[in-house]
């Protein structure tokens, strides 16, 4: 099974695409969607809806395990990664593919063992669990294969 992880944001949209079940994973491919500040938020939304629909084209996920938005301080953070998770969302229904959503707290616990666990605990483990030579960056790209791992724990496969 091929999952594809998706840490969603408008600035920086992490992915990772992972396959096996949870005893036995390989990395197939990380890294981030970046987008200009600078441009009106229909051309970024777009932009990240054509990469991401790339990435499917291309690797056939079989699910799609996607980062729930957590309470940010910044309601306007929060609106802008909500848009950039519906295009994720769309994408998923327009390919078929089931998509799951993941709450942050959930992703830390399955992956560290401590739903508070900071960025590069949550690295190391991902660079454990998939023997990475070296820890997965950046951030947005490593919670994004964190995400899948975790679909991988949670599903019955």
């Amino acid at each position: 099974m091929v999952i594809l992880g998706i840490d969603p944001g408008t600035a920086a949209l992490g992915y990772g695409l992972i396959q096996g079940n949870k005893d036995n994973l390989k990395l197939i491919k990380y890294g981030c969607i970046t987008t200009e500040s600078k441009q009106a938020m229909s051309l970024r939304l777009h932009l990240i809806y054509e990469e991401v629909k790339k990435l499917i084209q291309k690797y056939k996920p079989d699910q799609l395990a996607v980062e729930e938005i957590f309470f940010a301080k910044n309601s306007k953070t929060a609106l802008k990664v909500g848009q950039a998770r519906g295009v994720i969302l769309l994408l998923g229904a327009e390919h078929r593919i089931p998509v799951f959503d993941y709450a942050p707290l959930q992703v830390k616990q399955s992956i560290a063992a401590y739903g508070r666990a900071d960025k590069e605990q949550v690295q190391k483990m991902v660079q454990v669990i998939l023997k990475l030579r070296e820890l997965p960056k950046p951030d947005d790209a490593a919670d994004a294969l964190a995400i899948a791992i975790c679909h991988t724990f949670h599903s019955n496969r």
